[in-house]
Parts: structure tokens; C-alpha cells; sequence
């Protein structure tokens, strides 16, 4: 259990040595207050004598302490519980702990609004701070702050272009940032020159887990003395020993810093010699060294790699605590508690504009059992570790970011979190608020090994340049996990049940926190990610989101104009979805038939929803209605005590005080934007069900919004999920399966199921799929498969393939009754020019013809008429029966009808007459069916229906 370290912060003992360390000191004197010590190394190094024995409190006073090089306490300068070591603030971030140098420099003009100065020997810039800001190294495309969502806050294709790189004279020492292929971050290369050819040359891309190479379009350079054009720019030209400046209008340069050291303080010790009961108090901790280029080690299998450092970083520790603080503008992470630690303590600090993440606790992967470090790797899961737990104890545990305000994250690299959390244990997140973030708010990057607290935080625009995210996000590749996760992970996780949690040990809750993410999930539960307790959250645009994993546990959460994201889950996964009020239904996609354990007992706010949740048996003890919010205007989404919502055990709980509390953070930090309640009109439970698109004998998913997460895959990709893959269908026999995405047919693009119906063309039994199986790309190629022809004509005489004919010994009927022509004319093999047996406008109709006997059926075709230049086209998709008894007109019944296939020629010209047909491969059949249905949709926006003539089947008994 977590232990709250207390520290006689504000007042020490008679007997306590206390030190004073001033700008105006020197590192001769006593370091009384009278007569100060000028640098904090001195202070620790004359507190070395007391330190464990007495209490030591140094008290810092105003003013920029330049370090010339890290400051680093080792075990020798700990305190003890009784006689804690104090460096302390005169006045709260007053006293400026700098990694920086100022400059005094003579700026000359040089063009076009540009400044130039000579700078000392031997300098290398990273960053330059003018009065106090940071400033921009000279870039293309050029920033604009408004661009709040955009890559990089301005972004080109041809960033890096050959034509681009040919007014650059030595590129040399640049940069280039781009985002990673699927968003998911960014990457980061050093330019090295140019190649005999003329284009960049560059190394580097490794910040990311998972190599997918850059986004075609979202890309900048910087460090480019050639586009030094906006004001706020800069160069450094180190060989001249000349600085470029652009300032704005009406700035004066007055006050110029840049950036020496990486670290600013380091806690160094170890498990067997920890660093004790220090705590820095009060202070400011500036200008950190970006170290982009040097974020390498991958972190198990989650998508990151991270540079394992920071502004502060504890090594090796015992009970240091960081204390009301302000972490300003740093170039990469701000706070690193890195392998061995223990009651670390960071509180009251406000984080912001960092180049990385906020706060990160990162254990040793050698304290893993059975680690992997790559997305696809996977092991044999029969001869894994079965031992619970870690392996060694070289990781954080017990540590705490409480009362803290974090913003501003991932100014430099795109795969940052305001908190970062792995490989640890028991780490607690309360009472903070975390916003302005180009990724998560909080990350757990794996269960090694649970415990996790975050509580009272307020999480918010967050996602804000990626994709495939959440405010809260997760992933669980443990040790039991795969990409295949129901191929490998699952038979496994049947004979051992409690394979997910040899590493998820504790469970991790998450509770009374408000959420919101407009660019993914509220909270996030990623691959594999298990054993988490989410209760009492307000979620207040993304909904929550559970892909596979095991024992996740929702209840009393509100969330608001969303909902439940249940995504491609394991089979008994013991998963539970309670007593939660939703505002829409589950959005799945890629399930099993059973749903964990319970998914029961909630209040949805449209009766519509519920119908629709209630599919597969669940939500049967669920309400539907109008909650009652107490004051949704002002984000109160609390219940009236009249409230039906209470019935299926929902409670209220305070949603008035998230986040930050301490009152000078409080007073400065933002809040979400509470969004209006989506139309609370009762939606109708009435209407025909959900019509389906089939292939193969496959049915097929159209994939929307954020279902391409569930496949790994990038939303502008689309692609058409095979949902079923039945047994015997031609899908199945190719070698399809169920959660395949089709991506590409021969070459072409597939993003809808129109796609794929165009791709599939006139007549072609072989294709080459490009799918997405496991999250993976690959190829399959199918041969001899069911074939779809087209064919046209102004008569039915120019008809030579699909050659109408009288159809004998069959019957056909329809639902509902059709208009115009009577029914049997469908079966007269003429092609009238009329309308012939019509549906009624907006009606989704079925056309069934009855065999009089099973028969394989080889052919089914169809001929319409362009009736009106309009009613030509043909949407439809086609059913078959085996039964006997006539089998009723519930086409989604499986027990009773196979889907066949989908013909869609929508968007396709037509003729006077258009003939359509399903075919099987020589030699083979569709099926043995007796009854067969039509099921066809209107074909034009104002809701007609298809003019069909004649409807064909081709058996032989």
C-alpha cells in the first residue's frame, strides 16, 4: 500500500543545520545567511557532514542558478526519516534551476528583418530562450500557434522534397519530424547532407515501437538556414560562429539564454545504496536539452521507445520528493523516476510546454519475466515463466504525482504522456490536471505489474496531432499476449485462467476522474490490457473503449453523448459493463457471441439504443428514459433523486471538483468544455433491421469512425471487415477469416463495400487481396471463387451471356406487396420496358422464389429496367433455404438461411435493360437450397426502387 511520505517541510529542529545559497554568495563562505554560498553544489557538498545525522534545510533565495554541469546526489548526501535533507525556495519559483547559459550578445543587422551576432567558441545551441521564451529554429512549413491540431503546427509533403533540398546549401545538422504512417507518434532524423542524387540524406526514425515508416504528408524540417523567413526563427551557424535571429515586431532581444545540460539534477544511487528522504522545494527547473535523437529503448511492446531521462531524474531512490515546482519549457521529459525507487513523490508542481512527457516511471525490462520488445514477437506460450510477478525488485513502486498541473506535452516528440507509467507498481495520479497534449494524458504502457491509483484528475484535449488514442490509454502485451490473440493467446488462457494476470498482479483503478478526448476514447483500454476497476468517471465525448484483455470491471460512470466500445474481445473474458448511464449504444466490432460476464443493468438515454444493445441477450434487465441530470450545462451530471437511472444501480458522486487543488494551480489551470446533450428525442424502435452486404458467403462491414482501431490500422484506409466466415462458404474455403480487413482488391483501393463490389468486376473468379489479419498486413491470393457478371442491353435480344428465359416449376412472392406489374411476370423471361413488380418508394423489399425442391443451385441472375433514367441500378443482396417448410422471410435467422452474396451496380452507368448474375466456378454450386430471397434496397436518393423484369435460378436437381 502507498505511503504517504511526510517531510517537516517548514520547520527543522534547533540542532538542524541550515544553509543559504544566493546569487550575491560565494563558495568560500560558511553559507550562513548572512554570508551564502554561491552554487547548490557547494550546499551539498558542505551538507554532506550533517546529512542522516541532523536535519539539513538549504534555502535557496531569488535567482537563475546556472549549472555548468548536473547536478547529482548520491547515497553519500541521503537523509532519514527523522533527519530529512530540505533544498528549499526562499520564494516559490523564484529560484531558477538552469541548464542553460546567457548570453551577452552585440546583434547586428543582417536582411530582410534578420539579426545576426557573433557567439563564443565552441558553443553548440539546441534551443535559444529570448526573454524567457523559447523560440524556433528556423523551419519549413513555418509554425502557427492557431494550428493547435495540426502536426507539428504546420506541416508539408514536400518537406524534405528533392526539388525542396535544392536551394538548401548545407543541410547538414538539420531535422526532420514526421508523423509515423498510422499516427501513432512521430518519428525524428538528423540530416547528414545530401546524396549524389540530390535528395536528403538522413538517420534516425527509432523514437517509435512500431516501424511503419513516415506519414506521406505530415512532415517539417528544422535547422534550415535557407528557411530562416518568420519571425520567432532562428539559425545558429556553428562553424561562423554567427546566430540568426528574426524577431518579432517591436521585440528587443535583450535577455538571450540557451541550452547546455540534458539533465538539471540527478538522483543517482541504487537498490543496495539508495538515495534517502531528500525533497526539492519551491523551485523552477528551465532550459533541458532536447534528446529526441537519443529516445532508442523500446518499451516492452507498447508503441513507445523513450529516452530514459530528464530535467530530474531519480535513480536508485528511497523517499525523494519534488515539491511544488514549476518545470518550464523543457526540451524533453521533465521528471524520469527510472528503475529502483521506492515513495517517490511528486507534488504540487506545474509541468508544462515539455519537448516530452511530464512525469515517467520506467522500470528495468530485466525485472520482467518473459519480456518481449517488439509489437508482432511472440513466444511459446507453453514454456513461458508461470510465476506471477517481477522478477527482481529494480522498478518504481509506491510512488505518487499528486496535486500537480501538466500541459503542454510533446512540444518536440508526438509519443508523449503528461503521466507515463511502466514497468511498475502501485503509482498514484491524484488530483491533477492534465490537458494540451500531442498524445495520452496518462499512458500505461503494460501490466507489469498493476496497482495503479488514478484518482480526482481532470484529462482533456488530449490526442491532439495523433490517432488511435485515448485521454487515458493502455496496453497490455504481457507475457500471455499476442497479436493472434485468439489463435495463440486464447486456447492458453482456457487451460490457465489466470495466465493475464502473471503480470497485471493488481488491479489498476481508475475513478472519480472526469475524461474527454475529441480525437479518440476517453479512456482507452488497448491491446491485451487487463484486471482494471473504472468506477465513477465522468467521460464527456469518447465513450470507453475495451479491446482485448481480461477481468475489466465498468461501473457507475456517466458518459456523456457516447458510449461502450467493446472491441474484438477473447472468449470468457470475465469482463463487466454495469450499472453505467450511456448515451448510445455499444459501438462493437469484431466479437465473439458471448460478452465477458456482465453486461447488464445499465441506463441508456434513448429506448432505440437499448434495442439495439440488447442483441446477443444482453442489457436485458437494463431502463431506458430520461435520466434527469441535476446541471448538465455546468458539467453536474449527477441524477435526481427521482431519477429512473437509480433503478439499475446507478449512484451519484461529486462532479464539481476534479483535478488540481492546491489554489495557485488551481487559479491558472483550464477546464474541458462541457458539451451540450445531444438531441434527447426518443429514437424510433420501429424500422427494418440492418441490411447486409455479403461475399463469399461472408458477411461484410463496411468499417466506420473509430472501428479502424480495432484492426490497427488508419482511418483514411477504411476497408470491409469480414464479420462471419461461415463454415463451408467459398470465403472459408479460400482461406479468409473471420476479422480479416480488406484493404485492396488487384491493386485497387478498398475503403466501403462499394469499393470492393467495383473492385471485383465483370466476370473474375481470381484476385489478389491485400488484407490486415492480427493487426498485420498481408497478401492472399484467391482462385476459382464465385464470380459476378454484368452485362447490358437495349433489348433483351442484345442480351448474349445473360440470356433471359421462362422459368418452370417455381413460384415466387414477395414482402410486403409489390406495385404495378403482378408478381409472376418475374418469372415470364421477358424484359418489359415498365417497372414492372416494384417496391414501394423507401421500402426494403424481398423477392422469394421457391424451388419446389432442395436443388444445387449453380446461377442466380436478375434484369432490370432503367424505368425513369433512374431504377437500372441493382442492390441486393441474396439468401438460400434448405428447408422444407417454407422458411419465412427472417433473412438473418442462420438456422434457417445462408447468405450467398451481394450484387451492388450503384454508380455504375446503365442501359435500358441491366443483367446481373451470381455464378458459382465450373463445375461447382452456390449451394443445395430450396427456397431463395431477394433482398433489395432502394437504388436512388429519393428512396426508389429497383425496376426488375425477371428474377433466374439455374439448378439441376
Amino acid at each position: 500500500m502507498f505511503r504517504l511520505l511526510c517531510l517537516p517541510l517548514l520547520a527543522v529542529s534547533a540542532s538542524a543545520l541550515e544553509l543559504h545559497v544566493s546569487p550575491s554568495g560565494k563558495d568560500s563562505n560558511p553559507g550562513t545567511s548572512q554570508a551564502p554560498l554561491l552554487t547548490l553544489s557547494a550546499a551539498r557538498d558542505a551538507a554532506l557532514k550533517a546529512a542522516g545525522k541532523e536535519a539539513v534545510k538549504v534555502t535557496v533565495a531569488d535567482g537563475i542558478y546556472y549549472l555548468p554541469e548536473t547536478l547529482v546526489f548520491t547515497s553519500a548526501d541521503s537523509g532519514s526519516e527523522k533527519f530529512p535533507v530540505i533544498y528549499q525556495a526562499e520564494h516559490e519559483g523564484k529560484a531558477v534551476i538552469s541548464g542553460g547559459l546567457a548570453l551577452d550578445l552585440k546583434w547586428q543587422p543582417y536582411r530582410d528583418g534578420i539579426l545576426q551576432a557573433a557567439t563564443p567558441e565552441g558553443l553548440s545551441i539546441d534551443q535559444l530562450f529570448i526573454n524567457g521564451e523559447r523560440q524556433h529554429m528556423a523551419r519549413y512549413p513555418n509554425y502557427d500557434a492557431t494550428k493547435t491540431t495540426a502536426a507539428y503546427q504546420g506541416f508539408a509533403a514536400d518537406a524534405f522534397s528533392k526539388d525542396r533540398a535544392a536551394k538548401w546549401a548545407d543541410p547538414a545538422g538539420g531535422y526532420i519530424h514526421a508523423m509515423h504512417a498510422a499516427r501513432w507518434g512521430g518519428y525524428e532524423y538528423r540530416i547528414t547532407g545530401k546524396n549524389p542524387d540530390g535528395t536528403v540524406a538522413y538517420e534516425g526514425g527509432w523514437q517509435n515501437n512500431r516501424q511503419m515508416g513516415m506519414h506521406k504528408d505530415f512532415r517539417m524540417v528544422e535547422n534550415i538556414f535557407e528557411e530562416l523567413d518568420a519571425p520567432g526563427e532562428w539559425f545558429h551557424n556553428a562553424k561562423t560562429r554567427t546566430l540568426y535571429f528574426m524577431p518579432e515586431v517591436g521585440t528587443d532581444p535583450a535577455k538571450v539564454e540557451v541550452v547546455r545540460q540534458r539533465h538539471l539534477v540527478e538522483f543517482n544511487g541504487s537498490q543496495q545504496s539508495p538515495v534517502k528522504h531528500i525533497a526539492l522545494k519551491g523551485f523552477t527547473f528551465r532550459h533541458a536539452a532536447r534528446t529526441f535523437m537519443d529516445t532508442k529503448e523500446p518499451l516492452l511492446r507498447s508503441d513507445w521507445t523513450i529516452y530514459r531521462g530528464g530535467a530530474v531524474l531519480l535513480t536508485g531512490t528511497e523517499n525523494i520528493s519534488i515539491l511544488d515546482s514549476e518545470f518550464d519549457q523543457l526540451g524533453g521529459n521533465a521528471v524520469f523516476v527510472s528503475h529502483y525507487n521506492r515513495r517517490s513523490l511528486i507534488k504540487g508542481c506545474h509541468i508544462h510546454d515539455a519537448g516530452a512527457s511530464g512525469v515517467c516511471f520506467v522500470g528495468d525490462p530485466k525485472a520482467v519475466r518473459n519480456p518481449l520488445f517488439e509489437y508482432a514477437k511472440s513466444q511459446d506460450l507453453t514454456r513461458i515463466d508461470r510465476t506471477p510477478g517481477p522478477l527482481t525488485d529494480n522498478y518504481p513502486a509506491d510512488c505518487m504525482v499528486e496535486d500537480c498541473l501538466i500541459h503542454g506535452i510533446g512540444r518536440v516528440e508526438r509519443q508523449p504522456a503528461g503521466v507515463q507509467i511502466s514497468m511498475s507498481s502501485r503509482i498514484t495520479v491524484r488530483d491533477c490536471s492534465i490537458y494540451d497534449c500531442a498524445r495520452s494524458g496518462i499512458n500505461i504502457g503494460d501490466g507489469t505489474w498493476g496497482g495503479h491509483r488514478i484518482e480526482g484528475c481532470d484529462v482533456f484535449d488530449t490526442v491532439l496531432e495523433t490517432h488511435d488514442h485515448g485521454s487515458f490509454n493502455s496496453w497490455g502485451r504481457d507475457r500471455y499476449w499476442t497479436s493472434n490473440h485468439r489463435g495463440v493467446s486464447q486456447p492458453e488462457v482456457l487451460k490457465d485462467p489466470g495466465l493475464p494476470f502473471l503480470d497485471a498482479v493488481e488491479p489498476t483503478v481508475i475513478r472519480f476522474s472526469r475524461w474527454r478526448c475529441d480525437h479518440g476514447w476517453d479512456i482507452d483500454l488497448d491491446d491485451g490490457s487487463s484486471n482494471y476497476e473504472i468506477h465513477h468517471n465522468l467521460l464527456l465525448n469518447g465513450g470507453l473503449k475495451f479491446r482485448e484483455g481480461y477481468g475489466r470491471k465498468a461501473w457507475n460512470n456517466v458518459l456523456v453523448n457516447s458510449g461502450f466500445h467493446p472491441h474484438v474481445w477473447f472468449d470468457k473474458s470475465g469482463d463487466e459493463f454495469r450499472s453505467n448511464l450511456v448515451m448510445k449504444s455499444h459501438a462493437d466490432i469484431g466479437m465473439p457471441t458471448e460478452w465477458g460476464k456482465l453486461i447488464d443493468r445499465n441506463f441508456f438515454t434513448s429506448a432505440a439504443d437499448l434495442a439495439k444493445a440488447r442483441k446477443g441477450g444482453r442489457e436485458a434487465n437494463s431502463l431506458a428514459g430520461d435520466p434527469m441530470f441535476l446541471d448538465p450545462e455546468n458539467g453536474d451530471f449527477g441524477v435526481k433523486e427521482s431519477s429512473p437511472a437509480l433503478k439499475v444501480g446507478f449512484g451519484n458522486f461529486l462532479m464539481t471538483r476534479f483535478g488540481v487543488k492546491k489554489p495557485a494551480l488551481k487559479a491558472i489551470a483550464k477546464s474541458p468544455v462541457i458539451p451540450a446533450l445531444e438531441s434527447g428525442q426518443p429514437k424510433s424502435v420501429t424500422g427494418a433491421p440492418t441490411f447486409t452486404e455479403v461475399w463469399l458467403g461472408a458477411t461484410l462491414h463496411g468499417i466506420e469512425g473509430v472501428e479502424f482501431s480495432a484492426f490497427g490500422t488508419v482511418k483514411e484506409d477504411g476497408g470491409v471487415q469480414l464479420v462471419t466466415v461461415p463454415q463451408g462458404s467459398a470465403a472459408m474455403k479460400a482461406g479468409l477469416l473471420p476479422n480479416d480487413l480488406i484493404q485492396s482488391i488487384d491493386g485497387r483501393k478498398v475503403v466501403t463495400t462499394a469499393d470492393l463490389f467495383k473492385a471485383i468486376g465483370n466476370a473474375m473468379s481470381s484476385f489478389k487481396l491485400r488484407i490486415v489479419r492480427n493487426q498485420a498486413s498481408k497478401e492472399i491470393e484467391l482462385r476459382n471463387l464465385p464470380s459476378i457478371r454484368k452485362e447490358m442491353g437495349l433489348a433483351s435480344s442484345d442480351f448474349k451471356g445473360l440470356v433471359p428465359s421462362a422459368s418452370s416449376g417455381v413460384a415466387v412472392r414477395a414482402q410486403p406487396a409489390t406495385n404495378n406489374d403482378p408478381l409472376p411476370s418475374l418469372l415470364d423471361g421477358k424484359l418489359n420496358a415498365g417497372y414492372g413488380p416494384v417496391f414501394g418508394n423507401g421500402v426494403r423489399g424481398r423477392y422469394k422464389v421457391d424451388l419446389g425442391a432442395v436443388a444445387k443451385v449453380e446461377a442466380l441472375s436478375s434484369w432490370s429496367h432503367n424505368q425513369g433514367g433512374n431504377r437500372g441500378s441493382q442492390y441486393y443482396t441474396l439468401y438460400g433455404s434448405s428447408s422444407e417448410p417454407d422458411p419465412g422471410w427472417e433473412v438473418s435467422d442462420r438456422s434457417r438461411f445462408i447468405p450467398i452474396g451481394t450484387v451492388d451496380t450503384r454508380g455504375e452507368a446503365s442501359s435500358t435493360f441491366v443483367g446481373t448474375s451470381l455464378r458459382a466456378p465450373s463445375g461447382q454450386d452456390l449451394g443445395r437450397f430450396r427456397w431463395i430471397i431477394w433482398e433489395v434496397l432502394p437504388v436512388t436518393p429519393i428512396g426508389e426502387n429497383t425496376a426488375f423484369q425477371e428474377l433466374k435460378v439455374e439448378f439441376s436437381r
